[in-house]
């Protein structure tokens, strides 16, 4: 416990290090004004697309759910979506961190077994990090093409992003098509062990989540299919809602511009920073330098971006406490 804490305040204090640099080298007086000049329709509109992204997102899950036999509203599902997020963004990496608690408010608030509570939590973060590296490979094979930052070498990245979606690929397919390979394997691996009475429990859970599994793949492909729908949806929007903005900041930038700064937006989040404090302020403060862009407009950009995860954040800080509370049932 005590080694992990001292990982997550070096983290931390990395980031904000790091943070605290970029905008060091930032003008932020000019910023100011563009900021001042945004109007309450420009406001309204940046808010709406994010809201349409959120429940978006929740109607994934809200899908999937319901394939596994869950009676949970979407507003409940929202609630632990955000609450979530807010864990994933205090920890090293905002890709990863709720999901462990994301499972026990499920277990314990909502009264979902644990075996499909894990299940359901599994399979969303599958659909996000899935469509994730997806877009983003398709962003990296485009500006292999375009030719974007002349020196540099996308390659490399490209070839990592699809070992990634092959190796995603490759594991639902066995999952899928091979389940009783994949679990005698297991049993060997685990089989001087299987006395023990929490492998057997451990083995009883594996087994009910083997079984929703494969009633999701043979019974439930609509609902896969809705749900991946959904996903790509919601990135769809959250690739509007950079591109407006973008434009909030008044920056002015053609179809490559606004690849390489999406990508690299979204390259930066996932590092292993607490809610890319730091990476994603240093990866647009290059990007934008490389592309000969105003960095007022790149200070406009990361404050806003900020301003928006910070709201995002109270939002899940105000679910928590119920989510902590007893369950609904009692």
């Amino acid at each position: 416990m005590k080694h992990s804490t001292i990982i997550a305040t070096l983290t931390w204090l990395l980031s904000t290090l790091l943070a605290g640099y970029i905008f060091s080298r930032l003008p932020l007086a000019d910023f100011l004004v563009a900021i001042a000049s945004l109007q309450l329709t420009d406001w309204a509109a940046w808010i709406g697309l994010n809201l349409i992204v959120l429940v978006l997102l929740a109607m994934r899950w809200r899908i999937l759910t319901r394939a596994l036999g869950l009676g949970i509203t979407l507003l409940q599902i929202l609630g632990v979506r955000q609450a979530g997020a807010l864990i994933s963004f205090v920890t090293p990496g905002p890709q990863f961190g709720g999901e462990p608690l994301q499972v026990l408010w499920l277990w314990r608030r909502y009264r979902v077994p644990g075996p499909r509570a894990l299940l359901a939590v599994g399979l969303d973060r599958f659909f996000e990090l899935f469509v994730n590296f997806s877009v983003l490979l398709v962003a990296v094979l485009l500006l292999l093409g375009s030719g974007a930052i002349p020196g540099m070498d996308w390659s490399l990245l490209f070839v990592g992003l699809f070992g990634i979606v092959l190796l995603m690929v490759g594991a639902v397919s066995v999952l899928a098509v091979m389940p009783m390979w994949l679990r005698r394997f297991i049993r060997r691996q685990v089989e001087h062990w299987q006395q023990h009475p929490r492998l057997k429990r451990l083995g009883e859970h594996r087994d009910e989540i083997s079984y929703q599994l494969r009633s999701l793949t043979a019974n439930h492909r609509r609902a896969l299919g809705l749900a991946m729908l959904a996903s790509c949806l919601a990135w769809a929007g959250m690739i509007v809602e950079f591109w407006f903005l973008l434009g909030l900041a008044q920056v002015p930038f053609d179809g490559t511009d606004f690849i390489l700064l999406f990508t690299v937006m979204r390259l930066a989040f996932l590092l292993p920073l607490p809610g890319g404090i730091g990476s994603v302020e240093a990866g647009l403060f290059w990007s934008f330098q490389a592309l000969g862009l105003p960095l007022s407009m790149a200070a406009s950009v990361v404050v806003l971006m900020r301003v928006r995860d910070l709201s995002l954040l109270l939002s899940g800080a105000l679910v928590l406490p119920t989510l902590n509370s007893r369950s609904i049932d009692q």
